[in-house]
């Protein structure tokens, strides 16, 4: 299904990383990860896959392993503004879609990034497509990582938050712990950090100054919301397997290989 469909995946990727420093570059079976997450992307169907970095090092590697690798200023405020630039460098048309995957997801699957694709391409009013899975578990419902989203009746974002939300005014009169049971049918959602985007919206973000909302909240897809975007949300069960964010994910990650290459 995804190969009918002619899309570009963009994969942000630095060097610099809080709590892995440079990440993008481990080695996992034997390639960088930015490289395991570029063969994912290729297996989804997509037209073209290109490795967008600030670094000579990532791009040389990604080039070293036959991956396209674009470069890209270092200032940049967000992925999305690293996106924007890769997509203006490439010359994609306003209509072009575009998927967003990290440089740091080894273990996507392949038929997510395609469905993310499709789901963008169906939904003509929104700008931008992406990704949840239901949450069951009350200890995420309240851990500000992990950011919910609140859909409306037709499946588009109404709103993003780190709170949990939507709040059971009734069922959490008395508290809400971390073990207790979340109340039947309430739609918990968590959102995923993967996007699709029209190659125009990404010329438009980077218009588009940071606002009250996305700067609390740290969350840039606000910015897209309150400057009048939709944002249609794609609803996956079970969940994906999770980046790497540390040593510890890199090293399960990497057991993961060994037994199983990807």
């Amino acid at each position: 299904m995804a190969g009918l469909l002619r899309f570009t995946v963009l994969i942000p990727a630095r060097y610099a990383s809080s709590r892995l420093p440079g990440k993008a570059l481990a080695d996992i079976g034997g390639k960088p990860m930015v490289v395991r997450v570029a063969e994912r992307a290729r297996a989804s169907g997509a037209s073209a896959v290109w490795i967008a970095t600030d670094d000579d090092r990532i791009a040389a590697a990604a080039r070293t392993h036959g991956c396209d690798a674009i470069m890209t200023r270092a200032d940049h405020a967000s992925g999305t503004d690293r996106l924007a630039e890769a997509a203006e460098a490439l010359a994609l048309a306003d209509d072009e879609l575009v998927v967003n995957v990290q440089g740091d997801e080894p273990l996507i699957p392949s038929d997510l990034v395609g469905r993310l694709a499709h789901t963008l391409a169906q939904r003509t009013a929104a700008s931008i497509a992406t990704a949840c899975v239901p949450i069951h578990d009350t200890a995420e419902f309240l851990n500000p990582n992990a950011v919910k989203v609140v859909c409306d009746h037709a499946g588009y974002a109404l709103y993003f938050s780190r709170a949990p939300i939507p709040y059971a005014r009734d069922a959490f009169a008395g508290g809400l712990a971390a073990g207790a049971p979340l109340p039947p049918g309430l739609p918990v959602f968590r959102h995923l950090g993967i996007y699709a985007y029209r190659a125009g919206f990404l010329r438009a973000y980077a218009r588009h100054a940071p606002v009250t909302l996305e700067q609390f909240e740290a969350l840039e897809q606000l910015r897209a919301l309150w400057h009048g975007h939709r944002i249609a949300v794609l609803v996956v069960e079970p969940a994906p397997p999770p980046g790497v964010d540390t040593p510890e994910d890199l090293e399960h990650t990497r057991r993961l290989f060994a037994r199983q290459p990807v």
